[in-house]
């Protein structure tokens, strides 16, 4: 039979524990026969002590295994019990703690709970019927001596009662700390498992917390690359083109790849500042928010991708983190524009306020992207609009180029998903 029966896992120690008891037990079961034998208990019916010495470890020795089987071991002691007061064996007082304890482990330990109290009952029944023959057997035998049986109210009749009260207190209190142990340990089971749940749940929240940032960190860092490499190679290449023939024009050219060279170093700096900056001294205004679309379109056109830009319906309040996410949304669309539409590609920014939130719309003509995966900049973009409380739409015209359309509601919750954004969302500010 597995240790586990009882629902309960018994360990190395209390099992060491029950030996321990069980044979402290029988060395007092041996001691308190002799002694009741030669302090006569019951007199000349007493019987060899040879019996005693049988009795004892029939009595006691089950203990040894009261976790693993209690229901039998209780029967077991019940048993050896009665056939030891029965056959009146002058040893009362360590027969009734191990008849307690054998009771008080079947309530404390086993896991089914309507065997272990139909186990019990059948025990407590047992033994009523037995003591209330025993006391009608004395009532109605000769009179040895005992106690007065004259009056309404005799010494006999409150010798019994008391036994019989005596009885249900010694049974009543082994079911009774039976019950109560079991509860106590369901109890401190169920506050285990709830802080093992907690536990496993606060690693998890780790790791997601972990993940999250990496995702974060991943976003904000091709963001600033992909945009400022970008223009470097397209100014680089132009550089290259008119090298010979306009140098002035490639000096220029050059001086905007060091611009963005520099600019891409700033944020990059300013990223790693925010990211080593705890939360209390993270700087609460950015300048990436929609005020600075125009300075977007306006380096897209500088760096070779002819771009307009237009502002529908009256511009409203929009949280600041819904301000960053759809600028850098622009920014990424406007990068991709420039890097897969062409040559000969255009592109057009819209961005629109109403009652309902705010739109950002990005479209360009010439080339589609080529077909498969999406990039990291698209993922990027759709967790952007994602954080935002947003949607988004993002996929080749039918009538070529590009679109993205980003949709955030005026009540998108965005301040509780700031809040989760903590520091590396504010990497973006500037």
């Amino acid at each position: 039979m597995s240790e586990h029966v009882t629902g309960r896992t018994v360990t190395a120690a209390q099992r060491r524990n029950d030996l321990w008891l069980a044979a402290g037990l029988l060395v007092g079961a041996v001691i308190s026969a002799w002694l009741g034998q030669v302090a006569g208990l019951y007199g000349d019916e007493t019987p060899p002590f040879a019996w005693a010495l049988v009795y004892a470890p029939a009595l006691t020795l089950p203990l040894a295994l009261r976790r693993r089987y209690p229901e039998a071991v209780l029967v077991t002691v019940a048993l050896a019990f009665f056939v030891g007061v029965t056959a009146r064996i002058p040893e009362v007082y360590v027969g009734n703690v191990a008849l307690f304890i054998a009771m008080y482990t079947v309530g404390a330990w086993v896991a089914d709970r309507r065997r272990a109290t139909l186990v019990r009952l059948i025990v407590i029944a047992a033994m009523f019927v037995w003591l209330l023959v025993t006391i009608f057997q004395a009532a109605t035998g000769e009179d040895d001596g005992g106690p007065s049986r004259a009056g309404l109210f005799s010494p006999f009749a409150a010798y019994m009662l008391l036994q019989f009260l005596v009885n249900v207190a010694f049974f009543g209190g082994a079911y009774f700390f039976g019950e109560r142990a079991w509860a106590g340990a369901r109890s401190r089971a169920v506050l285990e498992e709830r802080t093992a749940d907690l536990e496993r749940e606060r690693e998890l929240t780790a790791a997601q917390a972990v993940a999250l940032d990496r995702v974060r960190i991943a976003r904000e860092l091709h963001d600033v690359v992909a945009h400022h490499v970008s223009a470097m190679g397209v100014q680089a290449g132009a550089a290259r083109t008119v090298l010979d023939r306009d140098p002035a024009a490639a000096r220029a050219a050059l001086g905007t790849v060091e611009h963005s060279a520099r600019e891409a170093l700033t944020e990059l700096r300013q990223l790693l500042e925010t990211l080593r900056t705890p939360d209390a001294d993270t700087p609460v205004s950015s300048t990436l928010s929609l005020r600075a679309l125009p300075d977007l379109v306006a380096h897209a056109v500088d760096n070779g991708l002819p771009t307009t830009f237009a502002v529908v319906g009256e511009p409203v309040e929009t949280p600041e983190l819904v301000q960053v996410n759809l600028y850098r949304i622009a920014q990424e669309a406007l990068t991709n524009a420039r890097r897969h539409g062409g040559p000969d590609a255009v592109a057009d920014v819209r961005l629109r306020y109403d009652d309902a939130g705010v739109e950002l719309e990005v479209t360009n003509t010439g080339r589609p992207m080529v077909a498969g995966r999406a990039g990291l900049g698209i993922v990027g973009m759709r967790e952007r609009a994602a954080a935002s409380g947003g949607t988004i739409e993002a996929g080749p015209r039918p009538r070529g180029g590009f679109l993205v359309r980003v949709r955030v509601p005026s009540a998108s919750g965005t301040g509780e998903v700031s809040r989760r954004e903590g520091a590396v969302s504010a990497a973006v500010r500037t």
